[in-house]
């Protein structure tokens, strides 16, 4: 099952969006209550942790990979893991749900930039306008329906903070594109083994001058949430997806944040639903489609690396009693 799950890109990528949507959430549900920089650097350290087990025989086996290719991987590591999250936490602190999902809604216009900056690829028409009618959905939904809520949406500092995390992320997908032939465990367990040390002096400057970090349960919930959720699953899934169809395929379906983004606050915040939400997702959804339908062709991922993959798997599951 895990096998034929990491070979449906298209089924891997609305479960990122999933629980990325659901990071924002739990990342502003925490802000003032969890430092940013401390509950970064716990949600790597835990899915480390959790990881390691699992990852620890491919990341050995990767490790002439990492000698040949440290800088991209370390640039990786830096851009995808210590700073994009450590800065998306700090802007929640500051910018309300609301405008994070509306900005989040850039990541697949900074991702075409970037990989055409840096690989060369350009957009199809097709993929194009499906990114449009997509971020129209987006905006009916976080307008509810209303241009005027989108004219009076007052921005902040960490709008900024936000934006900045955007293109580092957008950064981190294109480079994506030219990950040599790591198994996904193993360049799972390296990038977050090397973004978790890059990211320790922030965390220890905080813990020595920043405010309290306060272990309770709504502390300790987050953690295990965005550990498990939006770090483990969600780089793994996403790390694949862009493997398997490349940086500017999988963009659009970071419109699908807001969609989740509402549904969760409709489910767990008692948050009624209204005609501009089934506006919003059928927009966004034939955005989706559009995108991906008209899209140029992509090569699948190199056989090697597909064995890889299918390996490192395998050894997540269960093995049966002979």
């Amino acid at each position: 099952m895990f096998r034929r799950l990491f070979d449906a890109p298209y089924l891997l990528l609305p479960l990122v969006s999933l629980f990325w949507a659901g990071n924002i959430v739990m990342g502003r549900h925490v802000a003032g209550h969890v430092p940013p920089a401390s509950l970064a650097w716990l949600r790597w350290a835990l899915a480390v942790l959790i990881l390691l087990p699992f990852a620890w025989r491919s990341m050995r086996a990767d490790w002439p990979l990492l000698r040949r290719h440290w800088k991209l991987v370390g640039l990786l590591a830096l851009t995808g893991i210590t700073l994009f999250n450590t800065m998306q936490y700090h802007a929640l602190e500051f910018t309300p749900a609301l405008n994070a999902l509306l900005l989040q809604s850039t990541g697949p216009l900074l991702i075409a930039f970037w990989s055409l900056l840096l690989n060369g690829e350009r957009l199809s028409p097709g993929q194009a306008a499906g990114i449009f009618l997509s971020l129209m959905g987006v905006l009916t939904i976080i307008c509810r329906g209303d241009p005027h809520v989108l004219m009076n949406i007052a921005f902040n500092r960490g709008d900024l903070w936000l934006i900045a995390a955007m293109v580092l992320y957008g950064l981190y997908s294109s480079l994506l594109a030219r990950r040599p032939a790591f198994s996904a465990l193993g360049f799972l367990g390296i990038s977050l083994s090397l973004g978790l040390f890059m990211l320790t002096p922030l965390f220890l400057a905080e813990r020595i001058m920043g405010p309290p970090l306060t272990f309770d349960a709504k502390a300790l919930t987050a953690i295990v949430y965005v550990a498990l959720f939006p770090s483990l699953l969600a780089y793994l899934f996403f790390n694949r997806a862009v493997q398997l169809v490349g940086p500017n395929r999988a963009a659009p379906f970071f419109h699908l944040m807001p969609v989740f983004g509402s549904a969760l606050a409709i489910l767990f915040l008692g948050e009624r639903p209204h005609l501009y939400h089934a506006a919003g997702y059928a927009l966004v959804l034939s955005g989706v489609v559009i995108a991906t339908k008209w899209a140029p062709k992509t090569g699948r991922a190199p056989a090697s690396a597909e064995l890889e993959t299918g390996d490192a798997i395998d050894r997540l599951q269960p093995r049966r009693p002979e």
